[in-house]
């Protein structure tokens, strides 16, 4: 009988299934940011070596129609394949990048709120990136749930949704079927945590060094670049740090500095002894600044009317509102959405 030299391949082994799989959605003009972030922590933890292969992981960009989505920074990203082309089931989350603006975010329901609630209803657990939450809100998707949102956000959510538990000191919350993440680069922790809770925490933290990312935050981290004044002054203490944080989450609480120094266990008179040692100012200015600086950035970045913003930051009476913005930044908040408009 004649033996052949040539070398005959075993048939390869059935390929085991991905212990979790992610469906992403971006929505129109989602930030890059947080949408390749989150890509690249599954992509590096999906294989043993640094091949993309989705042996332990998987994903797949999805979308309403096949055509390109284009990012808040002009790059397009491919969709091949619509969300009524997948089995919904067959995922264990469905990603969901927000878009530019909360309002643009929030005014998508009409397209995407039935996908989102055919997705809940078949089990797959719902994450919501940066404005995100503003869509599932709208979809009516958090009832009794809590959110994380971006804290250039949460007063305008709060606003939206006063009935909405909000998370203001979390990167990201998980709560049930409901996640929710801040945005930026807290995807990139976000998807560590949902990666480590199905294969394990030393592939959720392959590749971060390879990001150039020194570890993993949890979602009570602290960011210590939240506020340039503390950044900037390393003297400031505890107290200071911690009675901004509270300002920044009771910006449209009627709250006296009495009470928030109350909360801060400390007397009136040493609050504003440690605002003015550290940041040159008393706790009552900082405060009037921080509420005027968030009403300029709405006044730029949303169409809200200028009633809305003042509820934002506590201040009932409008005329007002403009008086003092008008003394701090030298125009009124019309002239100003205008002139900003028109660029």
């Amino acid at each position: 009988m004649h033996q052949s030299n040539s070398f005959q391949q075993l048939p390869l082994p059935p390929a085991s299934a991905p212990d979790v799989r992610f469906l992403l959605l971006p929505l129109p003009e989602f930030n890059m940011l947080p949408f390749g972030g989150f890509l690249d922590k599954l992509r590096f933890s999906a294989d043993e070596e640094d091949h993309s292969r989705q042996r332990y992981c998987s994903w797949e960009v999805v979308g309403v129609e096949k055509d390109h989505v284009v990012s808040s920074s002009g790059v397009p990203v491919v969709v091949s394949r619509t969300v009524d082309e997948v089995e919904l089931a067959g995922y264990d989350y469905l990603v969901v990048f927000g878009g530019r603006s909360a309002r643009s975010s929030q005014q998508l329901n009409d397209i995407y709120g039935g996908i989102l609630r055919e997705a809940a209803a078949k089990g797959v657990a719902l994450v919501s990136i940066d404005n995100a939450c503003f869509l599932f809100a709208a979809a009516g998707l958090l009832h009794n749930h809590n959110v994380a949102v971006h804290w250039r956000h949460v007063q305008e959510f709060h606003t939206a949704y006063p009935r909405i538990a909000v998370r203001t000191e979390q990167l990201y919350c998980i709560d049930g079927k409901r996640i929710s993440c801040a945005g930026g680069s807290a995807a990139v922790d976000l998807a560590v945590e949902l990666v480590a809770r199905h294969c394990g925490r030393t592939k959720a933290l392959k590749g971060l060094a390879d990001m150039l990312v020194d570890e993993a935050r949890g979602q009570l981290h602290q960011l210590k670049s939240l506020d340039e004044d503390i950044r900037a002054n390393n003297t400031a203490g505890r107290h200071v740090g911690r009675a901004i944080s509270l300002m920044r989450q009771l910006l449209a609480e009627p709250k006296t500095l009495d009470e928030l120094a109350s909360m801060l266990a400390i007397s009136r008179r040493q609050l504003d002894r440690l605002f003015k040692e550290n940041l040159g100012l008393t706790a009552r200015e900082y405060w009037a600044e921080m509420r005027l600086k968030h009403v300029h950035w709405r006044v730029i970045n949303s169409n809200h009317s200028l009633q809305c913003l003042a509820d934002e930051v506590g201040i009932q009476d409008v005329s007002y509102l403009c008086k003092l913005f008008r003394k701090r930044f030298g125009v009124s908040p019309n002239t100003l959405r205008k002139s900003n408009s028109s660029l």
